[in-house]
Parts: C-alpha cells; sequence; structure tokens
C-alpha cells in the first residue's frame, strides 16, 4: 500500500515542550497536567492531541458509513475521552468514544458506530493494544 496522505509533526522537550507540524498550521505548547505530577501549565498534552484526533477521525468514517447505509449524520457529534493508565512499569491508553447521532434510532446508530469502528484508522490502528468502548448516547 502507499500512503495518501502523510501528515510530518516534529516534538521538543517531551511532555513540557513543543509541538509544531512540517507545514506550520499545528504549532503548540505542551504542558505536564497536574495529575501526572506536572505544573498543569496551559499547554495541551498528547492526550487532548489523541482524543481530538480520535473524534475528528471517527466522526468522518461515521460519515462514509452514513453515506453507504443513506443515513444522514451530518449532525453527529463524537466526543473521545483518553485517559492515561499506569501499566506495569509503562503506561497504555483507555479510549471511550461517546457519539451522538441525532434523528437516528438507537439500533442503526449502533450498527452505524460499530461499522465506524471498523473503518476509522485510529480505531484500525488500536485495534488490540488499547481498550475502546463505544458509546452511544441520546
Amino acid at each position: 500500500m502507499s500512503n495518501l496522505y502523510t501528515a510530518q509533526a516534529t516534538a521538543q522537550g517531551g511532555r513540557a515542550g513543543s509541538v509544531e507540524s512540517s507545514d506550520g498550521r499545528v504549532k503548540l505548547d505542551l504542558s505536564v497536567p497536574s495529575e501526572i505530577g506536572g505544573d498543569g501549565g496551559p499547554g495541551t498534552n498528547p492526550e487532548q492531541l489523541f482524543a481530538a484526533g480520535y473524534a475528528a477521525c471517527f466522526q468522518g468514517a461515521l460519515g462514509v458509513v452514513g453515506r453507504r447505509n443513506k443515513v444522514d449524520t451530518e449532525q453527529s457529534r463524537v466526543t473521545a475521552q483518553v485517559g492515561l493508565q499506569k501499566a506495569g512499569l509503562s503506561f497504555a491508553l483507555d479510549v471511550e468514544l461517546q457519539v451522538q447521532i441525532p434523528g437516528v434510532d438507537r439500533e442503526t446508530a449502533q450498527k452505524l458506530v460499530e461499522a465506524a469502528h471498523e473503518v476509522c484508522p485510529y480505531s484500525v490502528g488500536t485495534r488490540g493494544n488499547v481498550d475502546v468502548r463505544l458509546i452511544i448516547l441520546d
């Protein structure tokens, strides 16, 4: 397979440093959350960046499966909660995706969310490595 698109970002200074994309569109300061021993400064962190990317990617996948099934998902909302856990001497991620699809019944929404989970690149990439829970909200 060949890439359809490649994003590039560089981090400097670790969790208390900065990140910048090669095209300059993303340029963010990072701060370590106080919950994990940091100063809780004004910068973002890798978990927030992952949550933002996963939520956007999953909603895009939901749109794809919605169109395939002739279901309007334009007003859908996806919230990703990404937790950082201690796993022995290392760390692990925990993800909960909360999905709302206004005007779509629960059974149809469940089918669409499960189908989106099969095609979303983040879901494919985390499968078998990260606990991902799919929650349908009314």
